[in-house]
């Protein structure tokens, strides 16, 4: 004679193959998911400090920039310097000027319109005008674009320069090149006749006449971002995988236990 009893759950089925894969990728996946919100915690770390960074230096006046990055200087200094507001005088030198692929400004493709500035001193720096729409062309003349003539004095803050990194593929090392794929100092230095500061300089938008090009570019805003409430939703997904994972094992679990018939 057969009946049916209530039985206890049945975790056998948690050691089959098929599990234990399930096993695997639900706690990878709750890693993963763990990573991503403590990445997000950093990231809004990281970011406090920038704003503070940016905060305190623009405050402060602008100093020659020839006390801070002449050539020569550590190559690294652009990035501890990043922000500084900095003035030099000299005159532009259009003809040696390069365009940076693959900018945006309010979502429109462009460029960054770099242009050698020489200075008093005799060596230069790069000096980053702004953007452009992506219809101008880096091979052609930009009629609207063009850089003060004569001998003026530019303000700015300090941006670094970028070279390829990773799996980003590095622009032609010969020949002289009318757009790069990014503010590299090094290589614009290559195909020029004298001496460059390892920086450049994001041009101050108030000493810019306004509704012109090349539209300068602004300093990054001083808000916290989106990374608290992403690493929130990071952590919730985690705590609702780890909590409900088992809530599904132990109903599979009663499952095979209640349609299991007991023989006595």
């Amino acid at each position: 004679m057969t009946s049916l009893v209530e039985q206890g759950p049945d975790y056998s089925f948690v050691r089959r193959s098929k599990w234990v894969i399930s096993h695997v990728l639900v706690i990878s996946l709750v890693l993963a998911m763990l990573t991503a919100g403590i990445w997000q915690v950093n990231r809004h770390g990281e970011r406090a400090d920038r704003n503070e960074l940016i905060a305190a230096r623009v405050q402060q006046g602008p100093v020659p920039l020839a006390s801070v990055a002449p050539p020569g200087s550590d190559s690294l200094i652009g990035e501890t310097e990043q922000f500084l507001r900095v003035t030099v005088t000299g005159k532009y030198r259009p003809e040696d000027e390069v365009l940076i692929r693959n900018r945006t400004f309010e979502g429109s493709p462009g460029w960054w319109v770099v242009t050698p500035f020489v200075t008093d001193y005799g060596w230069a720096v790069a000096v980053n005008r702004g953007w452009i729409p992506r219809f101008f062309d880096a091979d052609k003349p930009r009629p609207g674009t063009e850089a003060p003539t004569g001998r003026i004095q530019v303000v700015g803050t300090i941006q670094p320069a970028r070279t390829a990194e990773g799996f980003q593929v590095a622009d032609p090392e010969e020949g002289r090149l009318g757009a790069l794929g990014r503010p590299d100092v090094a290589r614009l230095a290559q195909q020029v006749d004298y001496e460059m500061s390892p920086v450049l300089i994001r041009i101050d938008p108030a000493t810019v006449a306004a509704d012109t090009l090349p539209t300068p570019l602004e300093l990054p805003p001083l808000d916290a971002g989106p990374h608290i409430s992403y690493a929130v939703q990071w952590f919730v997904f985690s705590i609702i995988a780890l909590g409900g994972y088992p809530l599904i094992l132990r109903r599979v679990a009663q499952g095979k236990a209640n349609s299991a018939p007991e023989w006595d």
